[in-house]
């Protein structure tokens, strides 16, 4: 029977979601979602039953049969074993410890079956339906919540020796600066939702009580302190950009979030520092573009995922 449909499962420490996806090309990729609270405090089993419950739900409405699925992807926040397909107990999912997700989609579907953490997922998605589709060598920045990287190389997702590649946010950018991923002057600690608050904090010396989106509307507004604010998180993030660009030499560098919503102004400060910073050779291959799939980027994460090759 031919393998036509994508399973995607989307697990967060709020929500989880559940989509029905299109394998291969297709106008419309997301046939049907359904989302439902996480609520951890039921523990994991109860929770993955729902998600199971969900699915076989969703196929039965569709009327597609478990033969006719090509792939299952799971995106995870981390830590998580890919290569083993564990997760292994993530902040927000509290008593998620060494849960053996793969094995228990595989037994229940018979069907191939992906997990990666967010980011990596992210990446995925950005690559095959978004921004950095037709590339082989493409960086997905979240710069939301945090400061994480998934890498494209060569063709193919990178999660490093024990999936710990594209923790960008931890490498340091600065002797000394806000703290993020438990390091002062590090790259989240420059460039990242909490970063750019608590950039803000270290820049006045005082608490200043504001978020990075208070920040980004006074800015706006006209405030000459939250412009410096984000005018040094842009030289940072052209800094760890330009760290990217020399090792990686990517054709493309993807971001969400943050700057995805600010892109004028951020384009206005980074260049400059990449000119300056980043090798010529290098820099001149590289587009630095905001990631295309917005809210959606979540499910889209899970199909990619169900639709890698081994």
């Amino acid at each position: 029977m031919e393998k036509k449909f994508l399973l995607g499962i989307d697990i967060g420490g709020t929500k989880c979601a559940v989509i029905l996806g299109h394998a291969g090309e297709a106008d419309e990729k997301i046939i049907e979602r359904a989302a439902f609270p996480t609520l951890v405090e039921r523990g994991w089993q109860t929770v993955i039953d729902e998600i199971i419950l969900t699915a076989d739900n969703l196929l039965k409405n569709n009327g597609v049969s478990t033969d006719e699925i090509k792939g299952i992807g799971i995106s995870c926040g981390g830590p998580l074993d890919s290569e083993k397909g564990v997760i292994m107990c993530p902040p927000n999912l509290p008593d998620w410890d060494n849960v053996p997700i793969v094995e228990m989609f595989k037994k229940h579907f018979g069907v191939k079956t992906n997990l990666q953490n967010d980011a990596n997922a992210c990446a995925v998605a950005e690559w095959k339906y978004g921004a950095g589709r037709g590339t082989r060598n493409c960086i997905f920045l979240t710069f939301g919540t945090g400061m994480g990287a998934g890498l494209i190389l060569d063709g193919r997702l990178y999660s490093g020796t024990n999936d710990m590649a594209g923790e960008v946010g931890h490498i340091r950018l600065a002797d000394n600066g806000p703290v993020g991923y438990g390091k002062a002057g590090s790259f989240e600690g420059f460039c990242s939702g909490g970063g750019i608050a608590r950039l803000a904090d270290f820049m006045a010396n005082t608490e200043k009580n504001m978020s990075a989106k208070d920040l980004a509307e006074q800015m706006k507004n006209g405030d000459d302190f939250s412009l410096s604010v984000y005018q040094k998180c842009a030289e940072k993030l052209g800094m760890g950009l330009s760290v990217l660009i020399d090792i990686l030499n990517p054709e493309v560098i993807v971001i969400g979030s943050i700057y995805a919503r600010n892109r004028d102004f951020f384009d206005k400060n980074i260049m400059p520092v990449i000119r300056a910073e980043a090798l010529e050779n290098s820099a001149a291959v590289c587009r630095i573009l905001p990631a295309e799939l917005g809210e959606q980027i979540g499910d889209f994460a899970a199909l990619g995922l169900a639709e890698m090759e081994d």
